[in-house]
């Protein structure tokens, strides 16, 4: 998941994406479709917002993602080093996991990485011991903090995304890095002997380029889901305006390079199972001022600024 400046919360439901500002409660439609199947919704809390995880409303949400941890010499830690301003703090752990006193089958995880953060991966993942300690990292994190679980949000394996180390060799080593965590996981799991499963996430990109450095036919045995980053697709980086979580490509498919399906049918033909695949939904907009429209066109003309965030709750 990307560190977006406007983002407080963010819902996947199998998936749903909301961003909210701390004078809301959130409740997003019930998980639970006419034919009886339970889908998961998954919301991502921003741990540079100073904000107080107590009041948000669990009755429609399954799973709760920290955002934030970092890695540092190949651990995974909650870093000291600000985000927005704001140091991560290993209180809101304690107030999420605060949560399932009103809702006792809740899930918190921790997500690791994250756009900035994900330059410690590819020399975490890049031999058998730098894994095997990484893992050992991740089952101590977890069990410090009472957690579900934890997810690995590696942006991208393979490529330099915000500058990060990156190697070839990303593209088999995250398939096992995953395995030794799964299995530090379930080690830690069997010896306590309560029965417990620990959860193994990861986030995915939306784009071709993610698909092929990952092996998304092997690594899918190792976790429990994915939630797809089907957002931003025009964004920040573009002074052209277009739909950043477009469900098909527009008229113009050639401009709309990403899209929803595009995404879920990448990742199925590489061999991932759907039945494991989280769909992003934003509940942010991007926004152009000063766009140059030659024609009755409104899309994919240039503008004077770049796609900036826009809350929902501001439209």
């Amino acid at each position: 998941m990307k560190q977006s400046p406007f983002f407080i919360l963010l819902f996947f439901m199998a998936s749903l994406i909301v961003g909210c500002n701390s004078n809301q409660k959130v409740k997003p439609e019930n998980q639970t479709v006419k034919s009886g199947k339970k889908y998961m919704v998954v919301a991502y809390v921003a741990g540079y917002r100073e904000f107080d995880f107590t009041a948000i409303d669990v009755s429609g949400i399954t799973h709760v993602n920290y955002a934030f941890a970092n890695i540092r010499n190949g651990e995974v830690v909650f870093d000291t080093t600000k985000i927005d301003g704001v140091v991560p703090n290993t209180g809101d752990i304690v107030e999420l996991n605060s949560l399932k006193v009103s809702k006792r089958d809740l899930k918190v995880l921790v997500s690791v990485g994250g756009w900035t953060w994900s330059g410690g991966f590819s020399d975490a993942a890049l031999t058998e011991e730098s894994r095997a300690k990484f893992a050992k990292s991740c089952a101590a994190f977890v069990k410090e903090y009472q957690l579900d679980g934890i997810e690995l949000d590696w942006e991208y394996p393979n490529q330099p995304g915000a500058g990060n180390i990156h190697r070839p060799g990303d593209v088999q080593n995250f398939t096992l890095m995953l395995k030794a965590v799964r299995e530090e996981l379930d080690w830690m799991a069997e010896k306590e002997g309560n029965g417990n499963h620990y959860l193994l996430a990861i986030a995915t990109g939306a784009e071709e380029a993610y698909v092929q450095n990952t092996e998304l036919s092997e690594l899918h045995k190792y976790i429990d889901f994915l939630n797809i980053m089907t957002y931003d697709f025009y964004n920040g980086w573009h002074n052209v305006n277009g739909h950043h979580s477009n469900y098909l490509p527009s008229a113009r498919p050639e401009m709309d390079k990403n899209s929803v399906v595009n995404a879920v049918e990448m990742h199925v033909n590489a061999g991932f199972p759907v039945e494991k695949i989280n769909l992003g939904i934003p509940f942010y907009g991007r926004i152009w001022k000063g766009v140059k429209a030659e024609s009755d066109q409104i899309l994919f003309n240039k503008a004077e600024t770049v796609g900036m965030g826009i809350d929902y709750v501001d439209f």
